[in-house]
């Protein structure tokens, strides 16, 4: 099969096989060092600094609106989000202690646990209700006929065990599929020429590739499973507990650049798109296949254990899951994982 060539693009979904081989010692960009293992918490009135490794991707609409606003400084923070092209890219400096904080998917918050890496979960970026999913062409009839088929999907990646998710829901595993290993962007120009009849992608691909494959259709998507993909905020533990007020600073500046957003829709969507090389209006309807949690909701995520939302149950499968798939060789101790002091103080001073 001639596979178009991968275009340029950045994404936060990435290849987990790929992160098992990266090179912990290995510093991929010029960051500041951490201050996380030679300071403590200062005074109300001194500003800290702090660095975050993130992406390009649309759910950090509230983060480039909190900096370009100064919510952050306001806090007491001095944020410096850095923009690697993938998460795997920050993966090595964030393990060597040269960034305090990351923004992975839950896939890669999981691998991390599995290599020891200690880190704390303070927010819950965003959950995929739409903006990830399947195309099949009409020769597809379900779900269940994916048996025998190849789908186009990047192995080991974050869509990969989305599909598998969505098999093992009728009863086909890995096992059952053959597949066809290519990012996103290819996977949705493959299936757009005709080259494959089923493939895993995002938005804004996947809204693209269905509307120029007449034979076909979005047959599945996470607003099907919208707790299956989520993008977390990560900081080192180290970091968290030398500098509580400054992560709290961080967790109220997104918070208040949500508000804002909601707010004031037209100039927060004018800042990010900005930042995220899109038009307002495409950032607009991007964001209609995500959800930004609010505070209420991220307290349920990161301190409910009753409520549907609560991370951790699903953060435990999926490393069960990677562990059936031989992606990891134990599923780590996720038990300290979530840190849900700082939104319940924001909740308490609300």
């Amino acid at each position: 099969m001639n596979l178009p060539k991968r275009f340029n693009f950045l994404t936060r979904r990435q290849s987990l096989r790929l992160m098992v081989g990266a090179t912990a010692g290995l510093v991929v960009h010029s960051c500041a060092q951490s201050t996380e293992t030679n300071e403590t918490d200062s005074s109300p009135s001194e500003v800290i600094s702090a660095s975050i490794g993130i992406t390009s991707w649309i759910g950090n609409t509230p983060l480039h609106i909190a900096q370009e606003k100064g919510f952050f400084e306001e806090q007491g923070l001095r944020l410096d989000a850095k923009v690697f092209s993938t998460i795997l890219d920050a993966f090595p400096a964030f393990e060597a202690g040269h960034l305090d904080g990351l923004n992975p998917v839950t896939t890669e918050a999981v691998l991390l646990a599995s290599r020891g890496v200690d880190y704390r979960i303070v927010l819950v970026c965003d959950t995929s209700v739409g903006a990830d999913g399947i195309l099949a062409r009409n020769s597809v009839a379900s779900i269940s006929d994916f048996k025998g088929r190849e789908i186009a999907v990047q192995k080991g990646g974050v869509g990969h065990f989305f599909v598998l998710q969505v098999l093992q829901d009728v009863g086909l595993n890995n096992n059952d599929i053959s597949i066809i290993d290519v990012p996103p962007d290819v996977a949705a120009v493959s299936y757009q020429s005709g080259e494959v009849e089923i493939a895993y992608t995002f938005s804004p691909y996947m809204e693209e590739a269905n509307a120029a494959q007449e034979d076909g259709r979005i047959i599945f998507t996470s607003a099907e499973k919208p707790n299956a993909i989520a993008d977390l905020y990560i900081f080192k533990t180290a970091f968290v507990e030398a500098q509580p007020k400054a992560t709290e600073a961080f967790v109220r500046g997104i918070l208040k650049g949500l508000d804002f957003l909601a707010q004031n829709p037209e100039e927060g969507l004018a800042i990010a798109s900005k930042e995220l090389g899109v038009t307002p209006s495409e950032l607009e309807a991007q964001l209609k296949g995500l959800r930004l949690p609010d505070l209420q909701t991220n307290l349920a995520m990161l301190s409910d254990s009753d409520s549907d939302l609560y991370l951790l149950k699903g953060m435990e499968d999926l490393a069960d899951f990677l562990k059936s798939n031989n992606e990891i060789q134990e599923a780590p101790d996720l038990s300290q994982v979530l840190e849900p002091r700082f939104v319940e103080s924001v909740d308490a001073s609300s």
